[in-house]
This record gives C-alpha cells, structure tokens and sequence, in this order.
C-alpha cells in the first residue's frame, strides 16, 4: 500500500541521522508549534528551503505578498505606487491598503509571476522614498492561472 501526502502525493521514506543535541531542539520545537509528527515538521522546513532555493534561482512561476509600510505624507509616492500596480497588473493579483496613523500605510499586495521579476517589482517599490519598510514574502505554491490583460495594440 502506497502512503500518501497532502494533494495526494505519494511518500517517500527516508532516514537521517542527528545529534542527540539538536533532536531534542527538533522534538522542542515540534510540541511549541504544534506539528503531529517529526515528518511533518521536517517535510515543512524542507519545503521552506525548496522555496528559498527556487527564489534565489529566481525562474520558477511562484506567488507572495508583498507588504510595504509607507509614509502617506510624502508628495508622489502614493501614484507611484499606483502607477506600479497598473504596470504590472499581470504580476500584482490584488492588494489591501490600511491606515495605520494619520501619516502611515500598510499595503499588501498579492503577486504571482517569475520570481526573479516579483523581486525586482519589490525593489522598485521598497527603494521609493517615503516607504518605511517592505517585505517580499515567496512560496511555491501558485494560485489558479490568471490570464493576461489583452494587449491594447
């Protein structure tokens, strides 16, 4: 009988072998976060550096959040920021804007497209003056295929 994972995946086993040392911080933080087993555990942050590893090679289709806190206050930002989202209206899915102060923005946007693109997208943004703090956010799991604006030529 073959064992299955999430979405149906067939499983592998294998065996590793740790020092007793850092098996009892694994097992320690299994029961902190609440995972049901070691494998659990394990297959999570393995998928985390797969996907760390796929950001960095930067061509793999992957989706994210970006999260900017900018300064309202700074003349021009706010369509700057606007004029990106509607330059890259295939990469940037949706976005939520909330006010945080009188001056300050909290902005998340969903993005999905090539990683090395959704990287540079963030750079643009997170460089702007006025934005406090910005935060690119990878995984690879993608949402459903969006189709691409028809081209206006």
């Amino acid at each position: 009988m073959t064992e299955l994972y999430k979405n149906n995946q067939p499983v592998s086993r294998i065996s590793i072998s740790l020092p007793e040392e850092l098996l009892r911080a694994l097992d320690n933080m299994i029961d902190k976060r609440g995972f049901e087993s070691r494998s659990q555990a394990i297959c999570d942050m393995i998928a985390q550096q797969v996907d760390e590893h796929r950001k960095d090679i930067g061509d793999d289709i992957m989706t994210g959040t970006l999260n900017l806190v900018y300064d309202y206050s700074v003349l021009g930002l706010q369509k700057k920021l606007y004029d990106y989202q509607h330059v890259f209206v295939d990469e940037i899915i949706s976005s939520l804007n909330v006010h945080l102060t009188h001056t300050n923005i909290m902005s998340v946007m969903i993005l999905q497209g090539p990683a090395h693109k959704l990287k540079m997208i963030a750079d643009k943004m997170t460089t702007l003056r006025g934005v406090i703090t910005g935060k690119l956010l990878l995984s690879s799991i993608i949402i459903p295929p969006i189709h691409p604006m028809p081209s206006t030529e």
